[in-house]
């Protein structure tokens, strides 16, 4: 029966992307935790680059799960838009190494494979033949799931829809082209989608034709992917999809328009120069050899031309750069080459910690908005520039120490010592308007309810440690006496409001107008306002000190 045979195709995929997931996870605890460390240290030149991005991706097992994670890398700073892009092509190498090992599948040990893999699973002790049992239990029910699925398409070619696919032959190669990239994007892999694809058009289901259009289709579902994890990425991240979004448009548009000439090809590069018509048990292999050959022809293609894209990416995609917004979590000014002149890295050390101090006032900002009316993307924001203060704060400091060990004058001998002060201490106010931010964020999930009165005096405490931060980090170039004078009297005030705030709250918990749960958050909250404070008087502290000097 038709349904029987459906049920049976849908059983085998669900056996087929648990075996991916499970030789996912396997190949990923095997090779161990290192891929990081890879990435950071060998991913100085292109093709460098695109051997990590190809060794992420085959272990990995989802060009889109690697993408995903360089996206990370980028939003952390770890990476460059030039060696992202690198990375992001070696992905599609990557992938098209799994896709050859399904191409493989000799289903005669299949069993055998999920049976080994059983067995050193559930019944070892040391965690390495554990994992590797993932891995042999996650092939097995891969190779084991696809002769499941294309069993059960095969009657359907013996059908009317069947018949009425071969009529038809989806007269639009774009359409072949969609439907890859659905199917790779629903699935969230680029190699259990050309799994699929292989197990429809082994089964006769459908055409090869537009099998290996599909195929190529797979790679727009994994961009797709990345482009959804740059939604709340910064600019750099974003730049890097736009682009690596463009270049594999232009490569399938190639291949939509002279669909004759790449299948000629494919069929030329496969071994024995089998065609599908006249040898459909080459189809699996034909499938492979299009991804293998799309994958590298778009590598030497567009990696020479890496540079042009990351010259022209503003051009292509602005970004914003208004004051206290360019969060990028990369630094913008220091050059460790330039270090041998001490005169231009003291210029480009302040210029950086001059946008390390612009960032920490708007991610304060940011912070106090929340009370007023919290806001999501606010949130992401915000813990996007603590991201951004955390690698600028390793990268100052050390850019800092190594000029320090260059012949110096006086003046510029005794700036970095405060400057290194002023660097810890703006990444701690950044770590306490994170505070504050996780306490109404958890307030908001915990239906935790401030009185009135309490949210007043939050608001009021908000605003006058405001005017500190703005008085100490935005005029830290000019301290006179009188705007001194004035900074103390507000840290005087800001210490008697936080007094009166301590009492009120005691009153209101032992007037039972307060819970536990709230006067905890609120505690919290003046805590980390009290904290802000003393940083932005000790940086006026300090300038102070550095001017008698």
């Amino acid at each position: 029966m038709p349904y029987a045979s459906l049920w049976e195709a849908l059983g085998g995929l669900g056996i087929f992307i648990l075996g991916m997931k499970l030789m996912s996870e396997g190949l990923q605890k095997v090779a161990g935790e290192k891929i990081r460390s890879f990435l950071e240290k060998l991913t100085g030149t292109r093709l460098s680059s695109v051997f990590i991005g190809s060794c992420l991706s085959a272990s990995l097992q989802s060009s889109s799960a690697a993408s995903i994670l360089v996206i990370g890398f980028i939003n952390a700073g770890l990476l460059s838009l030039y060696q992202a892009l690198a990375v992001m092509l070696g992905t599609g190498i990557g992938t098209t190494i799994a896709i050859q090992f399904i191409a493989f599948r000799v289903s005669i040990i299949a069993q055998p494979l999920v049976f080994i893999g059983a067995v050193l699973k559930f019944f070892c002790r040391r965690r390495r033949w554990v994992y590797a049992g993932d891995l042999l239990l996650g092939a097995g029910l891969v190779f084991l799931g696809l002769q499941i699925m294309e069993l059960g398409f095969v009657p359907f070619t013996e059908k009317a829809i069947g018949a009425g696919l071969h009529q038809v032959q989806f007269p639009w190669r774009l359409v072949s082209v969609l439907l890859g990239a659905a199917i790779s994007f629903m699935l969230q892999s680029g190699s259990a989608a050309v799994g699929v694809v292989i197990a429809l058009t082994g089964s006769g289901l459908v055409p090869f034709d537009n099998g290996f259009l599909m195929v190529v289709g797979e790679v727009l579902g994994t961009t797709l992917i990345a482009a959804i994890a740059t939604i709340s990425g910064s600019s750099v991240a974003k730049r890097t999809v736009f682009i690596y979004l463009l270049i594999n448009l232009s490569a399938i548009m190639l291949v939509v328009l002279f669909p004759n000439a790449f299948r000629s090809l494919i069929v030329q590069i496969t071994p024995g120069g089998y065609d599908p018509i006249i040898s459909p048990s080459s189809i699996p292999r034909l499938l492979a050899n299009s991804h293998t050959l799309f994958s590298v022809c778009t590598m030497i293609f567009f990696l020479p031309l890496l540079g042009f894209f990351v010259r022209s990416s503003k051009s292509m995609l602005p970004g914003g750069r208004q004051k206290g917004n360019d969060f990028e979590a990369c630094c913008k000014f220091i050059d460790s080459r330039v270090l041998n002149t001490p005169s231009l890295a003291m210029l480009q050390a302040k210029n950086e910690l001059q946008r390390m101090t612009e960032i920490t006032v708007s991610m304060y900002d940011d912070a106090i908005e929340q009370f007023f009316r919290f806001d999501a993307k606010r949130a992401i924001r915000i813990r996007n520039k603590e991201e951004t203060l955390d690698l600028l704060q390793r990268e100052i400091s050390s850019f800092l120490v190594r000029l320090s060990q260059q012949p110096l004058s006086t003046e510029t001998a005794l700036s970095i010592p405060t400057m290194l002060t002023v660097v810890n201490i703006l990444e701690h106010i950044g770590d306490q308007n994170e505070i504050i931010v996780g306490s109404l964020l958890k307030k908001k999930e915990n239906k935790i309810l401030f009185s009135s009165e309490a949210m007043a005096e939050l608001k009021n405490l908000s605003v006058r440690v405001g005017d500190l931060v703005h008085l100490a980090l935005l005029n830290s170039e000019s301290f006179s006496e009188s705007s001194i004078a004035d900074a103390r009297a507000l840290k005087d005030e800001i210490d008697t409001l936080q007094e009166f705030m301590h009492n009120s709250h005691i009153r209101r918990l032992s007037e039972g107008k307060c819970t536990i749960l709230a006067g905890v958050a609120y505690s919290d909250i003046i805590v980390s306002f009290d904290k802000i404070a003393e940083y932005a008087f000790s940086i006026i502290k300090q300038a102070k000190r550095l001017s008698n000097e």
